[in-house]
């Protein structure tokens, strides 16, 4: 990939107290309302995943699409291979271009393929769009994650990370809801209902559009791309504004000083040197956090619906019923655990969300094989489980967005969630898609069985080997490749 160049600043690496002013600012409305606009790509997503999860048998219908389930499975194969690719291209301009241009951008890209997603009359133009809409999620992971762990103060990163990446479900609870609404044929044709679901969650894009175009570059990124005047008033005017809510701030000491230069940015095989060679076991540790995640996550996930219906006799228009307590477990998991990620450290709470999720996986799989569970207490046991894995799939991308350096930070959370999710979740839909067509509960059992293997393995992997970044700044754990030094003092 060719470099390119960033200008240079008028003095090369000056040393800025930016970093440490963001980081030691009080919470405020001014935080909330980034937080809100930015974290909401996350409830796009759930909405997204959860309608067609919703859908997903009444799509099979002759008078919908006509799918079949092998095709249901398909679907969402290809929307996370869209949201891979989605991933890889813009993580690497929200590097070159900056975190607001490329959220803007993939928030676009989203919300014009959901509203074709609408008006999908053939399967293969509805399997098309699902991939375009991929692609504008991809890209939102990488210019979001970048930047809010810019902009939110390090000594609570780890709560917030968790609480907005959590807020997936409350997409999924909204889906949910809209699928009882949307599928009750009392209210709507059921060969229209799916439609307005698509159409709806385009429409709640273009308000998030709205919201977004008032967030903020990141400072930090704008340092490094040699617009520290720009950097200067951008974090001057959040000064202002937090310190009219709470009173004069602490002066920041010249200690917190840090280097930070302008150059070219680095070409990926540099990139792929920091990965391999400088941080390989932070890159170990990544990538099992994030492809056993996915593959938990996205295998159980996206066959949800044909679980109910196919084993449990669930009515199609009824599923989203099952889906609420499920959301409710995957919501609060991050909300209470959050805090302690912060106070117990990352390394404790990664391992403990994932060995104890993976064990819980196994237990109701286990259940599930013997038939001593109904769709009622299947969806308790799962809500329970993902109390657990919600708070450790969101660490997973909280850990890969922390420990790389600023110039490279939205490629790496791309390429971490590229392979990750493309091994993990594209794999995972499809196989749990062919289990649940074999009509054998101990096929589901097994594959059940082997996402909580797979989670408890990474869980043990960040015990020994994840960093403990909780409460430092994003450059103590990763010094920027231009620059880096403290200032003396």
């Amino acid at each position: 990939m060719v470099a390119t160049t960033i200008p240079a600043p008028a003095s090369p690496g000056t040393y800025t107290d930016i970093p440490a002013r963001l980081d030691r600012l009080p919470w405020s409305a001014w935080h909330w309302r980034i937080v809100i606009a930015l974290g909401v790509a996350w409830m796009l997503d759930g909405l997204e995943v959860t309608l067609v999860g919703s859908f997903g048998s009444i799509l099979e219908r002759p008078e919908t699409l006509g799918l079949t389930a092998a095709e249901v499975g398909w679907a969402g194969s290809l929307y996370i291979g869209g949201a891979v690719i989605g991933a890889l291209v813009f993580g690497r301009l929200a590097d070159l271009l900056g975190r607001k241009r490329l959220f803007l951008i993939t928030l676009a890209v989203y919300m014009i393929a959901t509203l074709a997603t609408g008006f999908s009359t053939e399967t293969w133009f509805f399997i098309l769009c699902r991939f375009a809409t991929g692609l504008g999620i991809g890209g939102e992971y990488a210019a979001i994650n970048s930047a809010i762990d810019e902009l939110v103060p390090a000594r609570v990163r780890g709560r917030v990370s968790l609480a907005i990446n959590g807020s997936f479900w409350l997409g999924a609870a909204l889906g949910a809801g809209l699928s009882l609404v949307l599928l009750d044929e009392s209210i709507v044709r059921v060969e229209w209902g799916w439609r307005l679901g698509f159409i709806l969650g385009s429409m709640l894009a273009f308000a998030i559009a709205l919201v977004r175009r008032d967030v903020p570059e990141s400072p930090r990124w704008l340092m490094v791309h040699g617009r520290a005047d720009e950097a200067e008033r951008i974090v001057a005017d959040i000064e202002s504004r937090v310190a009219m809510e709470h009173g004069p701030l602490l002066a920041v000491p010249s200690s917190a000083h840090i280097q930070l230069g302008a150059g070219v940015a680095p070409r990926l095989r540099e990139i792929m040197h920091v990965l391999v060679h400088t941080y390989r076991r932070r890159s170990a540790v990544a990538l099992a956090l994030m492809v056993s995640q996915a593959f938990f996550y996205n295998a159980i996930f996206f066959t949800y619906a044909l679980v109910l219906t196919r084993f449990y006799g669930v009515p199609d228009t009824r599923v989203g019923l099952y889906i609420f307590p499920f959301a409710l477990g995957n919501v609060l998991g991050p909300l209470v655990l959050g805090p302690f990620f912060d106070k117990v450290g990352r390394r404790k709470m990664i391992a403990l969300t994932y060995i104890l999720a993976g064990v819980g996986l196994a237990l109701t799989g286990w259940a599930f094989l013997e038939g001593w569970l109904d769709a009622r207490s299947q969806a308790i046991c799962w809500s329970a489980v993902f109390f657990l894995a919600s708070a450790a799939a969101s660490s997973a991308y909280l850990t890969v967005s922390e420990v790389f350096p600023l110039e490279m930070r939205a490629l790496a959370i791309s390429l971490f969630y590229a392979v990750g999710t493309g091994v993990g979740g594209v794999v995972g839909p499809v196989l749990f898609g062919a289990l649940i067509d074999s009509g054998e509960a101990a096929a589901v059992a097994a594959g059940y069985g082997f996402a909580a293997f797979l989670v408890i393995v990474a869980g043990f992997i960040a015990l020994r080997f994840a960093v403990a970044a909780e409460c430092r700044s994003l450059e103590d754990i990763a010094p920027p490749l231009t620059g880096g030094h403290r200032k003396p003092s």
